[in-house]
């Protein structure tokens, strides 16, 4: 069976966070997303250390659908560099696994 990964990115705003949810769900590129903040995020950029509140959001999806999901997320992030980060679940309960590939299959497939 395949494994489910979560993709990691944050947005400035819930309503980013949110549309971009909304979206992943309706173009069928992630079974789950899950918004968490708001957050607050230091790191450097452009030679200064910046402080921000974010929002996190935690796509879920099968590991074969990952390509897609990043490259549904990464054409339509906000961000010049958004975080994109995926990591792969050492456990997912089978029932959830299959629910999460039946919603991420487009109508086309």
């Amino acid at each position: 069976m395949d494994e489910l990964v979560q993709l990691m990115t944050t947005f400035g705003s819930r309503a980013e966070a949110l549309e971009m949810a909304r979206a992943a769900i309706d173009e069928r590129v992630a079974a789950c997303v899950q918004i968490l903040g708001p957050i607050l995020s230091v790191y450097r950029w452009r030679g200064s250390v910046e402080e921000a509140e974010e929002f996190l959001c935690l796509f879920k999806a099968p590991a074969a659908q990952l390509e897609r999901l990043v490259g549904f997320v990464r054409e339509r992030h906000p961000y010049d560099t958004p975080e994109l980060t995926a990591v792969p679940s050492s456990y997912v309960d089978g029932r959830y696994l299959g629910w999460a590939t039946e919603v991420t299959v487009s109508s086309t497939e």
